[in-house]
């Protein structure tokens, strides 16, 4: 199978944004560019044969919004149903590479591990306050019941 190579302007900064998340990486499955975490799709990427530009992304709270953009779809093959957005961009045109980190973020914690997105959420320098530990530490609910 050969990888075809994406020649645009945009796929370098958006391939960037996509391997800077955590857990993330490249992948050629059928030839084209995906961007994957644990093994599941966040990005798929690619230019056709007539040099058009296009990104999916799985959009579950903006994707709406998104539809309603002139160069914006629902991606085929049904995943459109399960809020996949996919957009195109003539050659030559201007890609709203800003407005697409915001897409491949929405993608990326929609479809990461809760614990791999809650950690990108939190972010990587989080400091997190000690826990206190007591000497006893069975619910109060127990205590109650030893009490009677």
């Amino acid at each position: 199978m050969t990888v075809r190579p994406i020649k645009h302007p945009a796929a370098a900064a958006i391939r960037a944004m996509c391997l800077a998340y955590p857990g993330a990486f490249e992948d050629h499955p059928w030839g084209d560019t995906v961007f994957k975490v644990n093994k599941k799709v966040f990005v798929f990427m690619g230019v056709d044969d007539d040099g058009q530009f296009g990104i999916s992304t799985k959009l579950p709270h903006t994707g709406g919004m998104a539809l309603s953009l002139p160069f914006a779809t629902p991606t085929g093959y049904g995943l459109g149903k399960a809020g996949w957005v996919t957009a195109r961009f003539a050659q030559g045109e201007k890609v709203p590479v800003e407005l697409l980190a915001h897409w491949v973020k929405e993608s990326f914690l929609a479809v990461a591990p809760a614990k791999v997105a809650q950690a990108f959420v939190d972010g990587a320098n989080a400091v997190k306050a000690p826990v206190k530990k007591t000497k006893n530490t069975k619910p109060a609910a127990k205590k109650a019941k030893r009490s009677r």
